[in-house]
């Protein structure tokens, strides 16, 4: 199935599931879908990852880094008889 034909069923889904709205809803409904076209503001969530390029900041150098991590590992696992 094409995504043309996708989109097409869930419009007519939605269609089904409005047409029994009231006028004053249905107005509703358009105003706030015309509102929703017209901001194309981007969103403070949106942050791509080529952002966060270079945000690590430490004196450390990766070798040190690596050190320290390994350093800090904990294994604990206990064996249990069976």
């Amino acid at each position: 199935m094409k995504t043309a034909d996708i989109n097409i069923n869930l419009i007519d889904s939605y269609f089904t599931l409005l047409k029994s709205l009231s006028t004053d809803n249905k107005l509703e409904l358009i105003a706030r879908l015309s509102e929703s076209m017209k901001t194309t503001e981007r969103k403070e969530k949106e942050i791509s990852l080529d952002a966060l390029y270079g945000s690590w900041d430490s004196d450390q150098t990766a070798d040190e880094l690596v050190a320290e991590l390994k350093a800090a590992r904990n294994f604990t696992r206990k064996r249990v008889a069976l």
